[in-house]
């Protein structure tokens, strides 16, 4: 019996069989395309495809689940093996080729879950929609894969690059000592006279750290025993300042051998006699790169505690960085860094001290994470070193606990020192003081009855002056000074 309808109204019509065999066809197809989203390979195993290529692409994707929880697992219990893996260049290359494979097999699977859906079989306004949604798929998966292959590699050039020497030196005496020169040098310029020495003593096991910071204008200091430059300048340097001894070298190459940075070797060997540490490596910092790292990161916050100068009165963008808690771009970091202009180079001393804190309290990993581009661009033009390898993810993960600790620090400027003729053995002891106090062996200071008193921290950063010493090169704690 036929359904009854009221007078006025119009059954709606049932689609014919040939639609409903059309809409099942097109959800058939998004849902292959789905399949090979979520489990690739699974589609060619239930479409008939090529059972062999589905059962190898959903095996490996299974695999790759199983390594990927089974890396969390171990980087969860070993923080330091996220930092070993991303510093080891065979298994960052191993790395790169899986992305490539992995995005070119990803996408012709994606291509071939179209062809199982039949395209040719469906209507036009379907066929569009299904080219579309594997387009968008497709491309997705497959560029996501390659951008992580590109990142990856841009991080193993880094490695290549910046860290070629294979010459690994362990701790003395339970501690890393590292050389940290800056200047205007680049590519194949690492010669030049440094505007900046500190060395960073780092404890092997907690990262503590001391910087210790040397004028450029010392003058008449000893070198390492038994060095080149001991054997030429056997009654301490006297022709020039600390900051002359890279050129001398590189004048007198012939000296050092068939070494490629003499001037890097000679300064190491001064500062070596001056400090009475032994340096492990060394570090070379382009500053005017520098600007470039920190824009890498999105700038700095500094408390500046007295007006800066950027450039010189005749230059057409002089102004002042105003006193208060400024973000510093990569260029007005750099000026505050360097300038001397109506300052000197112990104001400088202390300011740069503040921004090494800045940097290493303020780039995070999550930041060092969403600029790593930039990063490692600006790094591979920045910094010429002779740490390994191999030894990155060590100095990487004591960077990480040196953030959570305060960072203690020594300049070797007057008042305490006369540069013009350092007392050597004056400086030892304050070098080795500093550390003591640094690793917690060095006794507290007490009054005049013997009783232990706490010292009251120095604040201002480079505020100060010659004859009484700025605040920043007098304070142990860094942070407290700045």
């Amino acid at each position: 019996m036929p359904p009854v309808t009221s007078p006025g109204s119009q059954a709606a019509p049932r689609a014919s069989v040939a639609e409903r065999a059309a809409r099942i066809r097109f959800r058939r197809a998004l849902s292959l395309m789905a399949m090979t989203l979520l489990a690739p390979g699974s589609a060619q195993l239930v479409a008939g495809g090529n059972r062999r290529v589905g059962l190898l692409a959903l095996r490996v994707w299974l695999g790759t689940w199983a390594a990927v929880l089974v890396g969390t697992v171990a980087v969860a219990l070993d923080h330091g093996l996220a930092l070993t893996l991303g510093s080891t260049t065979w298994f960052l290359l191993l790395l790169r080729l899986a992305l490539l494979v992995g995005a070119v097999g990803w996408a012709l699977l994606f291509m071939d879950a179209w062809r199982l859906g039949q395209p040719l079989s469906l209507g036009l306004a379907h066929r569009r929609a299904v080219v579309g949604v594997n387009g968008v798929l497709c491309l997705s998966v497959a560029g996501g894969l390659l951008f992580g292959a590109h990142v990856v590699g841009v991080q193993r050039d880094l490695m290549l690059t910046m860290f070629s020497s294979d010459e690994v030196v362990g701790a003395h005496h339970g501690r890393f000592n590292v050389l940290l020169l800056g200047g205007d040098s680049g590519a194949g310029r690492w010669g030049l006279r440094p505007d900046s020495l500190t060395v960073a003593s780092v404890d092997a096991v907690t990262g503590r750290t001391v910087l210790v910071s040397l004028p450029r204008n010392m003058q008449n200091f000893p070198f390492a025993e038994g060095s080149v430059m001991a054997e030429q300048f056997p009654d301490g340097f006297d022709a020039d300042y600390l900051n002359g001894v890279s050129t001398w070298a590189e004048d007198h190459a012939e000296l050092f051998g068939d070494s490629e940075t003499p001037g890097v070797d000679a300064t190491v060997s001064a500062v070596e006699g001056i400090t009475g540490l032994s340096i492990n490596y060394w570090a070379m910092v382009n500053l005017e790169g520098f600007k470039d790292l920190v824009d890498a990161v999105g700038g700095i916050t500094m408390n500046v505690r007295q007006a800066i100068p950027v450039g010189l009165p005749h230059d057409d963008f002089f102004h002042y960085i105003e006193p208060g808690v400024r973000e510093l771009s990569g260029f007005e970091t750099l000026w505050y860094a360097r300038a001397r202009y109506d300052s000197d180079d112990y104001s400088r001393m202390a300011r740069q001290k503040c921004v090494m804190n800045a940097m290493l309290q303020q780039v995070s990993p999550s930041v060092a994470l969403r600029n790593f581009q930039s990063i490692a661009q600006a790094s591979s033009e920045l910094i010429s070193t002779n740490v390994p390898a191999s030894e990155v993810d060590t100095f990487l993960e004591l960077a990480l606990k040196a953030r959570g600790q305060k960072i203690s620090t020594l300049s070797i400027v007057p008042p305490l020192v006369n540069t013009a003729d350092p007392d050597i053995d004056l400086v030892h002891e304050k070098v080795a003081a500093a550390i003591e106090k640094a690793e917690g062996t060095a006794e507290a200071p007490s009054d005049k009855a013997g009783k232990k008193v706490s010292e009251a921290p120095v604040t201002g950063g480079s505020v100060g002056s010659l004859a009484e010493g700025y605040a920043a090169n007098k304070a142990g704690d860094l942070a407290a000074a700045c």
